[in-house]
């Protein structure tokens, strides 16, 4: 059960390009190193080894591009959506975009 006092987010990305190749886990890593890079107050997942939690419903299939992938990630406090995006997107290799973030 998550945490009242968390905030949760929903992303929209693409991957496109080169990028196709990253496979999913490869992208949720990439998505958490993004995320600890900019020093968000992240939320950490349960267990032996911690991560940066963020999810993602529906893997795609290497090789194909898109630009309407989910995911969702918590933080500790409230940021503005646009600031977010930017910030992270900063942090991301060519190819994979974050196109929107609203908070749920």
């Amino acid at each position: 059960m998550a945490n009242p006092d968390t905030v949760k987010y929903e992303a929209v990305y693409s991957k496109k390009g080169d990028s196709v190749f990253i496979s999913h886990l490869d992208v949720m890593t990439l998505f958490r190193r993004a995320i600890r890079r900019v020093s968000l107050p992240f939320v950490l997942t349960k267990g032996f080894t911690p991560r940066v939690r963020i999810s993602m419903p529906e893997a795609l299939k290497l090789g194909k591009e898109s630009d309407n992938e989910k995911m969702a990630f918590w933080l500790e406090e409230e940021r503005e959506p646009g600031v977010l995006m930017d910030e992270v997107n900063s942090q991301l290799p060519e190819g994979i975009r974050i196109r929107g973030i609203k908070r749920i």
